[in-house]
């Protein structure tokens, strides 16, 4: 017995050295590459646009690593493993979005704006107040969108060092090594940003994405192998293995519950109807999606890198299911749940059990793990250095330069205050995600999806498509929609009155739905028609037209 203790504690040692060893290198890898990319950004339009320098390949490489992060990784396998066909319709949802941004808002917005969203928005309205709203809204889908990855970090380190509830290393438990991660990261993100810019953060989001596309890849050809290419196998001992049975394959597990009371069996169907909709609609109004249009020289290249991630990241969802599936059958929702409640080491989990299965025993599972949990690492790293570029850029060119400065603010001034405002949005990100380390990731992601479509999309839309909208529409939109959403998060079962909410002794879970998008994207409609029929801002026709031939032609294009 104490010969096998001794060769477990062996194998876990040579894991996590693996892993450090693994995380180091690639750490070191990105921040070459950030160095690197410091020396080549000379300018404000180096910094936010990547001197507008990349392919529609690299950027569309790109825009995958932005989005595939680790709520499609970590989270969306999670909630597949536990909650089965219902967990799959967040990779539908998650993919249909793209059709969504290439139809409505690629090509148009990089023909449109500069640099951020609130250039679009701005072009016709009054200054101040339109780009101090979109900055708002910015920071907050941005910090929603962070406190995904970062709590996704944590799960994973603890999965990584075998930190299971009631063990330590070096001398930590699992939570204060969930906690010394955040950190971690939070730092890291910040040094990626304020060296590298645009042009660093392009270069590791284009090396994550095809690390991450690599070990997908890997991991299903894995799983299908291990059933003799058989799905149908996969899925019934996926079911089998979930303790749920048949019921795990069927819609219901966790939306469109049907229970004795029926206005709670309502309540589920609408929070599933509300899910859908706030993530179809909610990649056409994200800041750190939007911005990466910009990067490309020509509206063409901008179509091109849509498709090419539209590819990129449809690959990748369907190999999600594989993953989600493989984990409930290869390493049982009770060994998931033992490790994470929220389901976040599930693909981790799933590569230590291929590991095991065929790279020969301990040592095997170890080997893969760390492989994949250094693949996941990349992808949060990546991601989080995305979004606290696109929340500094914000308050740096919309808020100081155009707001504070009225437009007077130099180049390097304006670089120097997003540099300085990514510390802030990094230790804000922080101190929220050690609160929400009980909650899914993909969830998360979810949430920052319906706060992006309540604010943004209304008031981006209506810009491009609406002649009489006015400054007082779109600050009515942005903030209408903001407040409606982040309001309804507040009031939901997300933050109070469940076992798994972010405060879960707390009750004041007024609103019966977990994601807000079913009421709050119509408010943020609404209020957009609102306040520009009440507004007494007239729309300048001849601006709206000038807009209209850019937006179209990208004749006067940055």
């Amino acid at each position: 017995m104490n010969l096998d203790v001794l060769a477990a504690e062996a194998t876990n040692d040579t894991a996590r050295t693996l892993t450090i060893s693994l995380f180091v290198v690639f750490v070191i890898l990105t921040l070459g590459i950030t160095i690197w990319a410091s020396r080549q950004t000379k300018s404000a339009a180096d910094f936010y646009a990547g001197g507008r320098s990349f392919s529609g390949f690299q950027n569309g490489m790109a825009i995958g690593g932005d989005y595939m992060s680790a709520a499609s990784f970590l989270g969306i396998a999670g909630i597949i493993a536990l909650s089965g066909y219902d967990g799959f319709l967040y990779s539908i949802g998650f993919l249909v979005a793209w059709l969504v941004a290439l139809l409505l808002v690629a090509e148009l917005l990089r023909n449109s704006g500069k640099y951020t969203m609130a250039d679009v928005l701005a072009f016709r309205m009054r200054q101040k107040p339109v780009r101090t709203a979109a900055a708002v809204s910015t920071i907050t889908v941005s910090i929603f969108y962070l406190l995904a990855q970062m709590v996704g970090a944590g799960a994973l380190v603890a999965l990584l060092l075998g930190i299971k509830p009631g063990a330590t290393f070096l001398g930590m438990d699992a939570d204060a090594a969930k906690q010394l991660t955040i950190v971690l990261v939070g730092v890291l993100m910040i040094v990626y940003v304020t060296i590298g810019g645009m042009k660093g953060t392009t270069y590791v989001q284009i090396v994550k994405a095809f690390l991450l596309m690599t070990g997908a890849l890997v991991m299903t050809i894995m799983v299908f192998a291990a059933f003799k290419f058989n799905l149908s196998s996969l899925l019934g001992n996926a079911a089998d293995a979930s303790g749920k049975g048949e019921a795990f394959l069927q819609p219901g597990l966790r939306y469109g519950v049907e229970s004795a009371d029926a206005l709670k069996t309502l309540w589920s169907k609408l929070d599933l109807l509300s899910l859908g909709i706030a993530l179809v609609l909610g990649t056409a109004g994200l800041p750190h999606i939007l911005i990466r249009f910009y990067t490309v020289p020509t509206a063409k290249a901008a179509r091109k890198s849509v498709l090419w991630a539209i590819g990129i990241i449809g690959v990748f969802y369907l190999m999600t299911l594989a993953l989600g599936f493989g984990a409930a059958a290869l390493v049982g929702s009770a060994n998931i749940t033992a490790q994470d409640k929220a389901g976040n080491t599930a693909a981790p989990q799933l590569a230590q059990a291929l590991g095991e299965r065929y790279l020969g025993g301990e040592t095997g599972g170890s080997i893969l793990l760390a492989v994949i949990a250094a693949v996941a690492f990349a992808t949060i790293l990546a991601v989080v250095a995305g979004l606290t570029l696109a929340s500094s850029s914000s308050l740096a060119h919309d808020f100081y330069a155009n707001v504070i400065k009225s437009g007077q603010a130099s180049e390097r001034q304006e670089v120097n205050v997003a540099r300085i405002s990514a510390f802030g949005i990094g230790a804000v990100s922080i101190v929220l995600a050690i609160f929400a380390q009980s909650l899914n990731v993909a969830f998360l992601v979810a949430l920052a999806f319906a706060v992006a479509a309540s604010a943004n999309l209304p008031a981006i839309l209506y810009s491009l498509f609406w002649k009489n909208f006015n400054t007082s529409g779109a600050v009515w939109a942005i903030y209408g929609g903001l407040i409606t959403a982040v309001g309804l998060v507040i009031l939901s079962p997300v933050v109070s009155g469940a076992p798994t909410a972010m405060f879960p002794n707390a009750d004041f879970d007024i609103f019966p739905l977990s994601n807000p998008g079913l009421v709050s994207i119509p408010v943020g409609f609404f209020c957009g028609w609102l306040g520009t029929v009440i507004g007494r801002d007239k729309a300048d026709p001849a601006k709206f037209a000038e807009l209209e031939v850019r937006s179209i032609t990208g004749a006067g294009a940055h």
